[in-house]
């Protein structure tokens, strides 16, 4: 049997044998993992007794310590990030069946999150590009989030820069107006040329633009061909740190804020 809490970057699993839990649940060898996003971070794996988890520990190391924790909506929790409330349940749950010796563990706790769309918003001289404030449309700025890989600060910060730089309009949502609405970060850990220990640390970064036109006849391509140039040479494979492997454009003036299949096209690919 196995058990899924899906909700990122939680993962709690459980086997358990049919025929021990209805004649012998004494015996059942039941194990929880949490895993991160990136399954390449599977080993680095701090391990803990669930008989603890209750406990708080409110130290440093399980803290989230995010500057931004307050007033984005990207992460639930703040404190003791390595006792999450869905590892509560499971072994309230494996307690009714028998199970006390449930092992719990965990992946990393910050710099995890290998994929992150972001909405852009703000003016030319200072975008804002981040998540919305809880509950409103309002785009909260998170230059140092802490749950995303290191890389995609990084490549958000590069975007600001190339933004103010050629006069790129952050969409305005009220008047469905601007350029630049949103951008797709996604970091990949599987360069398998690179030893397993250092592809996570390496990652290179995909980029997809969702832009505020039909194609790439409007009138504004110009400006984004532009911007996507100045990316690839400041951080394409031909710059001083190499850290995009393409970069991709979608096409979107539908009041959705989806990023999809139809008028994504790649712009530069490695």
């Amino acid at each position: 049997m196995t058990l899924l809490f899906l909700r990122p970057p939680l993962l709690v699993t459980a086997r358990l044998s049919i025929n021990q839990l209805t004649y012998r649940p004494q015996e059942v060898e039941a194990k929880g993992v949490l895993a991160a996003s990136c399954p390449s971070l599977a080993h680095q794996k701090p391990s803990f007794n669930l008989e603890s988890v209750s406990s708080s520990s409110f130290t440093a190391a399980t803290a989230l310590q995010c500057l931004h924790f307050q007033s984005c909506s990207g992460c639930s929790k703040e404190w003791d990030l390595d006792q999450p409330h869905v590892v509560t349940e499971a072994r309230k749950f494996f307690q009714e069946l028998g199970i006390s010796d449930l092992n719990f563990e965990s992946g990393m706790l910050a710099e995890w999150r290998c994929r992150a769309k972001l909405a852009v918003r703000g003016t030319s001289e200072r975008p804002l590009i981040g998540l919305y404030e809880e509950g409103t449309h309002n785009v909260v700025d998170i230059p140092l989030c802490r749950a995303h890989h290191p890389n995609i600060n990084v490549a958000v910060n590069l975007l600001k820069q190339g933004i103010s730089a050629l006069n790129i309009q952050p969409y305005d949502e009220d008047l469905g107006t601007g350029e630049l609405r949103y951008v797709q970060i996604a970091v990949t850990t599987y360069n398998t040329s690179l030893p397993a220990a250092e592809r996570y640390q390496n990652g290179k970064v995909q980029v997809s633009l969702v832009w505020n036109s039909r194609n790439e006849q409007s009138e504004s391509y110009r400006k984004l061909n532009a911007l996507a140039e100045f990316l690839w040479r400041n951080a394409g494979p031909r710059s001083n740190s190499h850290l995009f492997h393409s970069i991709w454009v979608n096409f979107q003036t539908s009041s959705s804020n989806g990023i999809g299949l139809t008028n994504h096209l790649p712009v530069v690919i490695e």
